[in-house]
């Protein structure tokens, strides 16, 4: 079921909701249009839903610069062509006219942005009142929700663990994103308010290796109102993980109960745009 989230102005502090020049120059965008990096219909590869022909929409812009982005066009160096929300709409219905039924709201971070509101809630309207009809997924880093909230009926969160955090990376000599990134990249009060507001939920975390774990860990306790099943563990690669990696992912899935997360566009089509 989709559902629009409540405003809660208490649950985003200022410096995650305001604190960034992505964020601002996200305010400043007319209210009828976003930056969007690519669109193309593709197999879903991650996730409680990996198969399902789904239209992608990548949103370009991003409040986090994890090291190991398989995006940086919409993040570390933002590619974008700003498009209404009318024409993203019609593009959506044309795909739901062949068949597609699933779209993916994915980025850079589309939670930044508060057309997505909107976007959201017009890609999910019936046909027949002039929206897609389509079922909903959000992916985002669970740091930041829009004012007047979203539609969804599948929020695909990935909590950033520390190994996201861009320390000696040579594309922020100063360190200046490393400290923004490492400040920003988790937000418990956001993360449970989208568990709570969204039955069908997963939390995808990137594994770079076991001492990840206890990070992990540590967050899950001070989470609620999820399953095991709800939890996924994928391996960090822009191609097939390492067997090491592999398998200490898949060992930690069956001692927990959680879902291995495969990449399966991976395996399909490489890592390429488009895809």
């Amino acid at each position: 079921m989709s559902r629009e989230l409540p405003i809660l102005p208490t649950a985003v502090p200022p410096s995650i909701s305001r604190g960034s020049r992505e964020i601002d120059n996200a305010d400043a965008l007319a209210r009828d249009r976003l930056p969007i990096s690519e669109t193309f219909v593709s197999i879903q590869g991650e996730g409680k839903l990996t198969g399902v022909p789904s239209l992608f929409i990548r949103v370009s812009g991003c409040n986090l610069r994890c090291t190991w982005c398989d995006t940086p066009y919409a993040s570390w160096k933002p590619d974008s062509a700003v498009r209404t929300i009318d024409s993203i709409v019609e593009e959506a219905r044309a795909a739901a006219a062949k068949g597609i039924g699933h779209a993916v709201l994915t980025g850079g971070e589309p939670m930044m942005f508060a057309q997505t509101t909107e976007l959201t809630a017009r890609l999910a309207a019936p046909v027949q009142e002039g929206g897609a009809g389509m079922h909903i997924t959000i992916e985002t880093a669970g740091t930041i929700i829009p004012d007047a909230g979203v539609t969804c009926h599948l929020i695909s969160i990935s909590p950033k663990l520390a190994n996201s955090t861009p320390v000696n990376d040579p594309r922020d000599p100063g360190g200046a994103w490393a400290a923004r990134h490492e400040e920003r990249r988790l937000n418990v009060p956001v993360l449970q308010r989208l568990i709570d507001e969204f039955p069908d939920r997963q939390l995808k975390f990137v594994l770079c290796s076991a001492a990840d774990v206890p990070e992990i860990d540590s967050l899950l306790a001070s989470l609620r109102n999820f399953a095991p099943s709800d939890i996924l563990i994928m391996p960090e690669g822009t191609t097939s993980p390492s067997p090491h990696r592999r398998d200490t992912a898949v060992q930690l899935c069956l001692a927990r109960g959680w879902r291995y997360c495969h990449r399966l566009h991976l395996d399909l089509f490489g890592n390429a745009r488009g895809t």
